[in-house]
């Protein structure tokens, strides 16, 4: 059974379509940008009998499947459902990590969920690499090694989202740092106005609630 999805930015949007005759994977994508709403970072689709590609921010059929729009280029990158099993397959090291660094494991897979949907060797069109999506200078300057190893990964990440936990005392403000960077937060003096940052802090937190039952006390 697939782990269901609750879109974390509530409202529910009128689904579009779009014909696939003479469709590009990069005309879906400019469709897209244009058509939907700015807010909008995570879609879905299917393809139907008669060959036309349903896309939409609020899927009402079991038959979509997650899609996002790449900022580079508007390439359209499919995202897969994650089966619960499989979102629970690194719960042993996100704990161990996490109880490390004094962190809640469910924030920790929130983060790894945020940031590559439980995919070890997912690497970004910016170059960060993993299941917390390191990028190269973060990760050396954290001592790993290899950021394509789920443990050294997470074990980094974790002690990451510490520092930044530590620097700003507010989860939202880590988080913020998390995807933007310690040096917009500090410009700011708070989440930055970045539409893709103040989703990110919305979406982790959505889904830390929806993971704080994975691990005992």
């Amino acid at each position: 059974m697939e782990d269901p999805y609750v879109p974390p930015w509530g409202a529910r949007a009128e689904e579009r379509t779009v014909a696939r005759t003479a469709m590009t994977g990069v005309g879906i994508a400019l469709i897209l940008t244009l058509a939907l709403p700015a807010s909008a970072r995570q879609f879905f689709r299917y393809v139907d009998e008669h060959g036309v590609v349903h896309l939409t921010d609020s899927p009402s059929d079991r038959r979509y499947r997650e899609y996002q729009v790449g900022s580079v280029g508007g390439t359209l990158r499919k995202v897969r459902h994650t089966p619960r099993r499989h979102a629970s397959r690194y719960d042993p090291l996100i704990a161990r990590a996490a109880r490390r660094h004094g962190l809640p494991p469910a924030l920790v897979k929130a983060v790894v969920r945020a940031e590559s949907n439980f995919e070890p060797a997912a690497v970004s069109h910016k170059g960060a690499q993993g299941l917390m999506q390191l990028m190269p200078a973060t990760a050396a300057s954290l001592g790993v090694r290899d950021p394509l190893h789920p443990e050294e990964n997470v074990r980094g990440g974790a002690r990451y989202l510490r520092e930044m936990i530590d620097r700003y005392g507010s989860w939202n403000q880590a988080l913020a740092a998390y995807n933007a960077g310690p040096t917009a937060v500090d410009r700011y003096g708070g989440i930055p106005p970045y539409r893709e940052t103040q989703e990110y802090v919305k979406r982790v937190l959505h889904y830390y609630r929806r993971y704080d039952g994975d691990f005992s006390r």
